[in-house]
């Protein structure tokens, strides 16, 4: 498949998402949500992928809503098809990937850009790096899942700040609060998300496929529910090919080799 919106290069296990709109700041349309839908459905069906990496071109990680893509449609615009055709799915097909996917915030994550970003598994960031909600600022509520994930990432008190005020966070900040994983100078932040993916890449593509759903799965059960999908998963992991290797690897102090089944 060609792409218009976002660049695709696979390299070994990794497969490298880069959004780009440069000179709109990644901004997000409705072909780029197609895109990365299409991007998650040939990653679920190639066993050569097994970890994707997100990141942005240009200056920008992604400003959100191209705010010229909705003006264009006029006054009957239904924000809500919008969203439920579009961004929606993109964030699911994401979510339900089941494979780890890495985000690289090379600048601004503004918006539904925002959102993109806390759909991904793992967040490395630059230093120069900004997340900011934005939607309070043009009058809209938060979308494409930021009022799901912020919360559960900072707590509550600090997402409300965060979205009512329209606050700017650094990477720094970010880190530290935990709205990423970690925060990289910007020469090297790039280099530092690659290690991980290739890391990932590596690892038992079923096992970590599990892992993804037993995450997934915690967010809406019960405790003594999540100890029943545990012990579900486990029985499946439990008889796999990688498991064997995996223990075969540890008493042989050498390194496993995966293969996914």
């Amino acid at each position: 498949m060609s792409y218009e919106t976002i660049l695709v290069e696979q390299n070994g296990g990794v497969l490298e998402v880069t959004l780009n709109r440069p000179d709109k700041f990644n901004a997000l349309t409705a072909q780029v949500a197609k895109e990365i839908i299409a991007v998650c459905k040939r990653a679920a069906r190639d066993d050569s992928v097994r970890c994707i990496l997100l990141t942005g071109a240009g200056r920008g990680f992604c400003a959100g809503q191209d705010l010229g893509e909705v003006s264009k449609r006029g006054d009957d615009f239904s924000f809500r098809n919008h969203l439920l055709t579009s961004y929606n799915k993109m964030v699911i097909a994401m979510r339900t990937l089941e494979m780890p996917i890495i985000c690289a915030v090379n600048g601004a994550a503004a918006g539904a850009g925002l959102g993109l970003a806390l759909a991904t598994d793992i967040r490395y960031a630059s230093e120069k790096a900004k997340f900011l909600p934005a939607f309070i600022g043009i009058a809209l509520a938060p979308d494409t899942g930021v009022s799901y994930w912020l919360p559960r990432l900072i707590g509550p008190a600090r997402a409300a700040e965060m979205l009512y005020t329209n606050e700017r966070v650094s990477g720094t900040e970010a880190a530290e609060i935990g709205l990423i994983n970690k925060v990289f100078p910007h020469d090297t932040f790039l280099e530092e998300a690659r290690a991980l993916a290739q890391r990932l890449a590596a690892g038992p593509p079923k096992g970590l496929a599990m892992t993804k759903r037993a995450l997934n799965k915690s967010l809406g059960v019960t405790f003594d529910e999540q100890l029943d999908y545990e012990a579900y998963l486990q029985d499946i992991a439990g008889h796999s090919a990688d498991y064997k290797e995996g223990v075969a690897a540890f008493r042989e102090k050498r390194r496993p080799v995966f293969t996914g089944k």
